[in-house]
């Protein structure tokens, strides 16, 4: 007897690499393995009404029971003929699975195998698998469908002008909008499985040319070492395969919509899609990368380079508004004009907190209604937002707890955050928002411009992938501020980054007709 056909006591001494020939051995050995759920569906029946028996075995409500019933079953028990020529030879062995894969079973993914490890991988991906009597080996069938939600406009990057498409929980799905819209042979998309438990699929998808071959080996080195049961979302993978875990900025851009990873793609980064998710993951990334938005692209330049630099406008006033409020009122008041300053003392008349309480105070409240919205059913969230905001506000001031002018300052900064097109990048914002304040309260405009300082060499230092953080500000690129502080038109952005020290520079040729 052959190691592969090992007997009924070999199937209880321990996991058995490969396929038995004994029908009831592989559908016994399976259902062991799986410790007999109660949806793992066995079908035994008859190869074309012949004497040779075989089993269709799956995982109920991880495949499609009527592609199963239809294309499998029913031409397994109909096609007689071709499969009786097949299984009557005495004279060798038949190759009964080739002619099933070839003309029998009407599916467009048919693998065969004598592996058990991706037997078991397969079911539980929703696949089928087709056991014969005599034979050692196994068909494993594509018949996943589980449920899932239709390709819409992403919920968390709504743009006025753009595509209306952002990516779903399935990741063949998600591969084909990136396919779609490149249409490249040397667009590669190298596939994982990670988690010990969960099994997933991740997908690493670049462009072969473009970018850089170290920077593809790097990206590949920090996705080997991933050891864990289950990356439950992006995010998991995000933080594992990260620079530096103590920084507060995102390392890592993720983003739900297809037309910006394409952008990333053609610039020569990477991205990294996970099954059950819907953000993507673009790297390596830079600061700038979280300011810009599509839409920068969409409209004209003019427009563009607007709205570009309206957001960094909105950087600045989430990050020191209140913080240059608190230093004004608590050390600089000749700074203040003065009848802005008789105007901030009577609004202040009567208040018994100082500056930074109050600040911290109003900042702390805001902060727990953006998350009480976030957390509340979507209707009654909008509604706590909103309300909340306005009643707790209009309260504080009529019992004299913060002054007027603290409330417009944090009214101000808190629409401006909301400006900032990434979440992550927000976050941080709010978070350095704070001790940006208290460096306030302590030295005053002096505090400011340290934090700022240090904020910036904390900037310089940061790198993802090994490309610099700062770039193109620090290490200076000058052809790519073409990009930067505003959106030169589209006829002079004919090079990708030059910090990414692509191999192929050109993505486009200049207009030749003088203009």
């Amino acid at each position: 007897m052959s190691d592969r056909t090992s007997g009924e006591n070999e199937i209880k001494s321990g996991p058995q690499p490969f396929v038995f020939d004994n029908l009831q051995e592989n559908i016994g050995y399976l259902q062991r393995m799986l410790h007999t759920p109660s949806d793992l569906v066995t079908r035994v029946l008859t190869v074309g009404g012949g004497p040779r028996m075989c089993a269709v075995i799956c995982i109920d409500g991880l495949s499609d029971k009527q592609f199963i019933h239809e294309q499998i079953i029913y031409n397994l028990q109909h096609d007689r003929e071709t499969i009786r020529e097949q299984t009557t030879d005495s004279g060798e062995k038949s190759d009964i699975l080739t002619e099933l894969s070839k003309g029998i079973l009407a599916a467009h993914q048919i693998s065969r195998t004598e592996k058990w490890h991706e037997i078991i991988d397969g079911v539980l991906s929703g696949n089928t698998v087709l056991f014969i009597e005599g034979e050692d080996r196994a068909l494993l069938i594509g018949t996943q469908m589980w449920a899932g939600r239709s390709v819409e406009e992403p919920p968390t990057e709504a743009l006025v002008r753009g595509p209306r498409e952002g990516f779903t929980e399935e990741i063949a799905t998600n591969i084909a909008l990136v396919r779609k819209g490149i249409r490249d042979i040397n667009l590669l998309f190298d596939t994982y499985t990670i988690g010990r438990r969960s099994r997933k699929s991740l997908v690493l998808a670049y462009i072969q040319g473009v970018m850089h071959p170290d920077l593809v080996e790097e990206v590949k080195r920090r996705l080997a070492s991933l050891d864990i049961d289950d990356a439950p979302e992006s995010g998991t993978v995000e933080q594992w395969i990260e620079d530096s875990f103590l920084s507060p900025f995102p390392q890592i851009l993720h983003t739900e919509r297809p037309d910006k990873v394409r952008a990333a793609l053609l610039q020569g980064k990477a991205a990294i899609l996970l099954d059950g998710t819907p953000f993507v993951l673009l790297l390596p990334t830079t600061f700038v990368s979280l300011i810009q938005s599509p839409e920068d692209y969409y409209e004209r330049w003019i427009i563009g380079s607007l709205i570009r630099l309206l957001r960094y406008l909105a950087v600045f006033i989430s990050l020191f508004f209140p913080a240059l409020y608190v230093a004004l009122v608590s050390f600089h008041q000749g700074m203040i004009p003065f009848k802005l300053a008789f105007s901030i003392a009577a609004a202040r008349e009567g208040v018994p907190f100082p500056a930074l309480i109050e600040a911290l105070l109003m900042e702390g409240t805001l902060e727990l209604l953006r998350e009480a919205g976030v957390r509340l059913p979507k209707p009654i969230g909008q509604t706590i937002g909103i309300v909340g905001g306005l009643v707790i506000g209009e309260a504080a001031v009529k019992a004299g707890v913060v002054s007027p002018i603290m409330v417009i300052v944090v009214a101000v900064t808190a629409i401006a955050s909301f400006a900032i097109p990434s979440y992550s990048a927000g976050i941080a914002f709010r978070i350095l928002r704070f001790g940006i304040i208290l460096a306030a309260s302590v030295l005053g405009l002096f505090g400011i411009i340290l934090a700022f300082i240090m904020i910036s060499l904390h900037l310089v230092r940061l790198t993802s992938f090994g490309i610099p953080y700062s770039a193109p500000f620090a290490p200076l690129f000058a052809h790519d501020w073409r990009d930067l502080l505003i959106r030169a038109p589209i006829t002079f952005l004919t090079k990708r980054p030059e910090y990414m020290q692509t191999k192929n520079v050109n993505r486009a040729n200049k207009r030749g007709n003088g203009s």
